[in-house]
């Protein structure tokens, strides 16, 4: 069958490899798309935390069911499905705790093992989400809603609360749709010009602004003299995270979605006198799914915009360097046939 793997940063090679053996428990899918995660770009070019090559890319996943194997729970041969692409262990303590996205031995598909980036795979049938009424396009945005959405359960914003939302790449996209669909009054703050206006003319943000050197100021006449009382800082960019201690509001709170390699550092007079609140925001759990696929059904979020670019499994090895740098891409599709 039709595989991708990453050898090393920036060198992909195209396989015939045989069909995976169907475990217990699991079921045999195929995959028909692969969304690109900002993952799959750091690992290409070499930038990606807790990761190792060779690896077979791809967790953000639109699969039709070949095999529901002998404990189908509730799946036919014919379904379609998004993958929850975090494999957790089930005994830990975060586990134990409702919290299976940040296991203490979490294996993310396609990060920590290989991935979807091939024609079949078997997986656990406990982390397939059906929907047949979604597009398999539809399935594979799912994961990368997950991410946005889950910062935003983190964060616990009420209706009208004003929140700033800094990077509007992919994942900080997500966040600013929740954001909006929890009611809250949202700003975004990007270098790219082209990103703000993608925000207002997709997502309907009304307040944008960049980077600069009268940044409280802009936030305070957005937020009718307040700072927000909710940042999000989706950059993965230690300067950016750095500073996102200076925007929030006495009382706010701060939730880091994106990562680095490496240490945060801030004032910590700033922090106490303003006594914020910093929460971390990993993956999503298994009912953030379930909620974002029944949100897409009901036409409530909408991701008409989110694929620009695409290309086919076969020209991943020629194509996939140049539009993993085109700054116009918000998310790429890979098509398998």
């Amino acid at each position: 069958m039709k595989t991708v793997r990453l050898n090393e940063p920036g060198k992909f090679e195209f396989l015939d490899t045989a069909e995976p053996i169907q475990g217990p428990d699991e079921t045999l899918v195929r995959v028909h798309r692969i969304g690109v995660c900002g993952t799959d770009i750091h690992a290409f070019h070499g930038r990606q935390p807790f990761f190792s090559y060779p690896r077979i890319l791809g967790h953000e996943l639109g699969l039709e069911v070949i095999n529901p194997g002998i404990n189908p729970q509730g799946l036919s041969v014919g379904d379609k499905c998004s993958l929850e692409p975090y494999f957790n262990c089930g005994h830990c303590i975060a586990c134990r705790s409702g919290k299976p996205n940040c296991c203490t031995q979490l294996n993310v598909f396609g990060v920590h093992s290989d991935g979807g980036m091939r024609s079949i795979i078997s997986v656990p049938t406990r982390k397939l989400h059906r929907s047949n009424r979604l597009t398999y396009d539809q399935l594979a945005l799912v994961e990368t809603l997950g991410i946005g959405a889950h910062a935003v359960e983190r964060a616990a914003i009420k209706p009208s609360e004003f929140v700033l939302v800094i990077g509007a790449g992919p994942i900080g996209l997500s966040v600013i749709q929740f954001a909006l669909a929890s009611g809250a009054n949202v700003a975004v703050m990007d270098i790219s010009e082209s990103r703000l206006s993608f925000c207002k003319t997709n997502l309907g943000v009304k307040a944008t602004l960049s980077p600069g050197e009268h940044q409280i100021e802009a936030l305070k006449a957005i937020g009718n003299g307040d700072l927000p009382t909710v940042v999000f800082d989706a950059t993965g960019n230690s300067k950016s995270m750095a500073q996102s201690f200076e925007f929030p509001a006495h009382g706010g709170r701060i939730v880091f979605v994106g990562l680095f390699q490496g240490d945060v550092t801030f004032n910590d007079p700033n922090f106490h006198r303003r006594e914020l609140t910093l929460l971390a925001s990993r993956n999503a759990l298994p009912d953030t799914f379930l909620d974002i696929i029944a949100l897409i059904e009901s036409g409530k979020i909408n991701t008409t915009p989110w694929i620009t670019h695409r290309l086919n499994l076969n020209k991943v090895n020629s194509e996939f360097a140049t539009l993993s740098k085109d700054p116009t891409a918000i998310k790429i599709m890979v098509e398998v046939n």
